[in-house]
């Protein structure tokens, strides 16, 4: 539990008001946002992601836009991770304008769209296959999904999102989305594994064995 611990410290200090040197406040934040990336970038699940996504797009009627996607998966990688103690993407999530984006899923389907470095590459291509954009933020599937990439607890949690979120504007779904992982990052900037388990109220314990559960098998990949 130390690691854990000393993320969770880390993170406190950065955010109370009691370090007088404005310079190591910000090392303090600069310090779990790199914790927080080790823990959430190695664990990213490309093929489950994108089942994940195609699976979204079917239950929707074959499209969806990226706002509603980002906070389907959002909320079904949050309730997967309190209830099964892992995602169902390894995606980190970065705070923006509109609630959380799912970094590496979002840069899967700006390259499919054409505004993304990895725009026009073989994985871009492969991608495109998939799915296509019908204007700048509607997608369309072109595939259903592969179920055996996905667990039956990964379908549970999917279809509670989509319950949750399919029916609600673009405002009500930024607002539900804007809660305590949402506003103690910042803006543009990773949200934490932390909050967004204490977001569902998660004790701290928990919490603390979640985050040492995430960085040893993330760790174990490498």
């Amino acid at each position: 539990m130390i690691f854990a611990t000393f993320v969770t410290h880390c993170y406190t200090m950065s955010k109370r008001n009691v370090v007088v040197n404005q310079d190591c406040s910000t090392d303090f934040a600069i310090l779990c946002y790199v914790l927080n990336t080790l823990i959430m970038n190695r664990s990213f699940k490309k093929d489950v992601a994108l089942q994940a996504i195609m699976y979204i797009l079917c239950k929707l009627g074959g499209k969806t836009d990226m706002h509603k996607l980002s906070k389907i998966l959002y909320f079904a990688d949050q309730q997967h991770l309190s209830l099964y103690g892992r995602s169902i993407t390894g995606d980190c999530y970065i705070a923006m304008q509109y609630g959380p984006v799912p970094s590496k899923v979002d840069d899967m389907l700006k390259a499919v769209r054409g505004d993304s470095y990895f725009s026009g590459t073989p994985s871009a291509e492969m991608l495109a296959t998939y799915f296509r954009f019908l204007n700048k933020f509607t997608i369309e599937s072109l595939q259903d999904p592969d179920l055996d990439y996905l667990s039956e607890s990964d379908i549970e949690c999917l279809d509670a999102s989509i319950e949750k979120c399919k029916d609600l504007s673009f405002g009500q779904l930024t607002d539900l989305s804007h809660n305590i992982a949402w506003s103690n990052a910042p803006r543009n900037g990773l949200m934490s594994v932390q909050d967004i388990l204490r977001e569902v109220g998660d004790e701290e314990g928990y919490v603390n064995y979640i985050t040492e559960k995430i960085y040893t098998e993330s760790n174990c990949l490498s």
